[in-house]
């Protein structure tokens, strides 16, 4: 890219980015001042800042513990699970030039939600679970990388193929799980955790979470650039000398550590990676140079924004995946009918 058009490119974009990032920051603030306890923007400033400046507080104890043990680390949660879960979403539509492509596409959530159920059904603890949750997803698509590897040909149909059948034994080995558990205690927590929530999420979930949330997506925004050659086929991508077989080995490894990461402690969370990149592709086109961070942040703000309703709309929270299948469904419906008109 000459430097004329690479000016031109980052000033048609820099501005919606900008926006985007002003968009996250206003619902990461807007957060803190919803639910039973708000906390108004200057009295979150001032707090923040004694952590920093020492000064005498002028708030209550509760205050901070509200902020810091409470909202910070669910705030901070829905932030990464969002833009992992939309980039990795975008990285996989990019990978296998197909639109339908979600995070979950080789099976990471099934085995995820497998691993979850086990060790809810041999009464681990709460980390455990976790833990068992991101070993099973990731085992999955290992699984799936293994024997999709003996087909010579067509190398990503028979990925997405052996994703779908890995996918359905662990769905089955989970239905069989819930099967024999515990009606009583084992199957409704079971329930809930494949619902998603980020009700119980603490600051030690965010170190679990973070280092393998980081790890898969900075080398996706290193290897943004290269989606957009993927994106014009297998034999496109290699006459312009990129190593399609290397490359579709980081993606999928990057964007299954940040989905299995992602799901490990938050549950099944869906339609985020499937349907944000579409709607970012709306705003700011296919480029993944641009399509990668603007997903991350589009999706940050939107998961912040329907946590928000879990905790408001009931007396009891509703677990994040009723209500992201409430906003996706129909949006991507909407998706599927303009697409259709069109032709």
């Amino acid at each position: 890219m000459g430097e004329l058009s690479k000016a031109s490119f980052i000033r048609e974009y820099r501005g919606k980015l900008f926006i985007l990032a002003i968009l996250l920051i206003c619902c990461f603030i807007l957060s803190f001042a919803l639910g039973r306890y708000p906390v108004g923007p200057l009295e979150l400033f001032k707090v923040f800042a004694s952590k920093v400046i020492p000064f005498e507080p002028s708030w209550t104890i509760e205050v901070e513990t509200v902020i810091f043990q409470i909202r910070l680390p669910r705030i901070l949660a829905a932030v990464m699970i969002g833009a992992a879960l939309s980039c990795a979403g975008a990285a996989y539509q990019g990978l296998f030039q197909n639109p339908m492509v979600s995070p979950d596409l080789l099976g990471a959530s099934a085995g995820a939600g497998f691993g979850a159920a086990l060790a809810i059904l041999l009464g681990l603890s709460k980390y455990s679970i976790a833990l068992s949750a991101f070993f099973f997803g990731m085992l999955t698509v290992f699984l799936v990388w293994v024997i999709s590897s003996s087909v010579k040909n067509n190398p990503s149909l028979s990925l997405i193929l052996t994703g779908i059948m890995v996918g359905s034994l662990f769905s089955a080995g989970l239905s069989f799980i819930k099967l024999v558990a515990d009606p009583n205690n084992e199957l409704p927590a079971i329930t809930y955790w494949l619902m998603g929530s980020l009700s119980s999420i603490r600051q030690q979930d965010l170190l679990l979470s973070a280092i393998p949330i980081l790890l898969g997506l900075i080398p996706l925004m290193f290897l943004r650039w290269k989606l957009n050659v993927m994106t014009m086929g297998e034999e496109e991508a290699q006459t312009m000398g990129v190593n399609t077989k290397v490359i579709r080995i980081l993606v999928i490894a990057c964007a299954t550590l940040a989905t299995t990461a992602s799901v490990s402690v938050s549950g099944m969370i869906g339609w985020v990676g499937l349907v944000i990149p579409h709607f970012t592709r709306m705003i700011v086109g296919s480029d993944y140079r641009v399509l990668i961070p603007a997903s991350m942040l589009l999706g940050a703000s939107f998961l912040l924004i329907v946590d928000n309703f879990s905790r408001l709309l009931a007396t009891q929270e509703i677990p994040l995946g009723i209500l992201t299948a409430f906003v996706g469904a129909p949006f991507f419906m909407y998706l599927i009918l303009r697409e259709g008109n069109r032709r």
